[in-house]
């Protein structure tokens, strides 16, 4: 897949240059499709009341916005659900129009990041991180180090999730106008197993007009066995080396 990027060139100061001249609206960081933001709330609020429902659900303390744009997501579904939301957003206009385009729910924005999410290191534990057409700007190395970043930065019950275009192709392809990628369904799913990440619930987001992506929502959560014994081949290396180079010692 890194050879697909390279291919494909994903270059992130081409995407901030394509973003730069796009106007802070919900028209603008939709791409146009300003017209599709109920329905997709709509659907995002469905997921997320799922999760709620859930054996093991998130707490609603925190929550973190990722490539926020001018704070759609953050105003309409995440601040009437958290006490507490931090934003992501490399464009300076975008992230300077959020506490005015939130409103009256702006003491709720905790930090407003003004980076990229390939450079962001989280500094607080999240109920819920939020990705959402934001992950196609990501080169395949710099997208595993964030979620596992992401997934280092959960509450104990915390879930990431991921609202993404998907091709129906079934191959990778390109937007060299914003310099991003539609990955496939396929190739999510294997970052996420590389990231050790679970997924505990999936679903297509319906009632979008015909001719755009398939969109799909996942939530993930950390695979403990996974890293278990990911933890387990570590140690057990460390240790023979450790043997190793004991025994060169005594010779």
């Amino acid at each position: 897949m890194n050879v697909n990027n390279d291919v494909f060139c994903i270059n992130y100061k081409k995407s901030l240059q394509y973003w730069a001249d796009i106007p802070p609206t919900v028209d603008g960081v939709l791409g146009g499709f300003g017209f599709i933001s109920d329905v997709d709330i709509e659907g995002s609020e469905l997921f997320l009341k799922a999760l709620f429902s859930s054996d093991n659900p998130p707490s609603t303390k925190t929550a973190l916005d990722c490539g926020a744009g001018i704070g759609r997501i953050t105003k309409q579904l995440l601040l009437p659900h958290f006490d507490l939301v931090d934003v992501v957003e490399p464009d300076e206009k975008f992230i300077n129009s959020i506490k005015e385009y939130v409103g009256e729910q702006a003491s709720k924005l905790g930090t407003l990041h003004r980076v990229g999410l390939q450079e962001f290191v989280p500094m607080r534990k999240y109920d819920v991180i939020w990705n959402q057409w934001v992950l196609g700007y990501l080169k395949d190395e710099d997208l595993e180090a964030y979620l596992i970043r992401c997934r280092d930065s959960l509450s104990p019950t915390g879930i990431i999730v991921v609202k993404e275009n998907v091709t129906s192709s079934g191959k990778i392809e390109k937007d060299s106008t914003d310099s991003s990628v539609t990955r496939t369904f396929k190739q999510y799913i294997r970052i996420f197993k590389k990231c050790s990440l679970k997924r505990i619930k999936q679903c297509k987001q319906t009632n979008f007009p015909n001719g755009i992506y398939p969109v799909y929502m996942f939530a993930l959560v950390p695979n403990h066995k996974e890293l278990e014994q990911s933890l387990v081949k570590t140690t057990t290396a460390l240790n023979n080396s450790c043997k190793i180079a004991q025994n060169e010692m005594e010779l």
